[in-house]
């Protein structure tokens, strides 16, 4: 059992990550740990190497978005609740590929692969949602869909953030079309 302190300090030392490797990608561990009010053995304790804190940052922010799924969905009738939870998903895989180069190639693959299978979960769930209610189109698949939203943090932030365009024509394509 992990003392309530010792919970206390890794979440402050990833929410003071996730802060600083957003800011500057190139943040030092001294910096993440003064940033979080711990010292330098207490973030060490915790995270050994750099990229064992940037996997565990990126490891929560998934574990935050797939968390999401249950309240959006109790909220919001499923297309908007898709929306809603790619948009987030959008921005924390720009924030993950800021954090890519702090990452080796194998550790980059790991994650990739240790996060697939619960976003493809969620993913489907959502969509489920939407078959059930006949909003969604029955043969729509979240392999697909994980796919087609790949390019949707490629594009780039700001002012010309194509993304919210795109992302609209990619739930237009999964609406469920009245029978002819």
């Amino acid at each position: 059992m992990v003392r309530s302190d010792a919970r206390e300090n890794r979440a402050r030392i990833l929410a003071a990550a996730r802060e600083a490797f957003g800011e500057d990608g190139d943040t030092s561990m001294n910096q993440v740990a003064q940033r979080a009010g711990v010292g330098a053995g207490t973030l060490y304790r915790n995270f050994p190497t750099r990229e064992a804190l940037v996997l565990a940052v990126y490891q929560d922010e998934v574990e935050r978005i797939i968390g999401a799924v249950p309240g959006l969905l109790a909220k919001m009738q499923p297309l908007e609740a898709l929306r809603h939870w790619t948009t987030d998903l959008v921005e924390a895989m720009r924030r993950k590929h800021g954090l890519g180069d702090a990452l080796s190639p194998s550790a980059h693959q790991a994650i990739t692969e240790q996060t697939y299978a619960p976003v493809i979960a969620a993913i489907l769930l959502l969509l489920d949602a939407g078959k059930r209610d006949g909003s969604i189109r029955e043969d729509a698949d979240p392999g697909d869909f994980l796919q087609l939203t790949g390019a949707l943090w490629r594009t780039a932030s700001g002012p010309e953030d194509r993304s919210p365009r795109m992302l609209a024509l990619i739930l237009d394509g999964l609406r469920a079309q009245p029978h002819q």
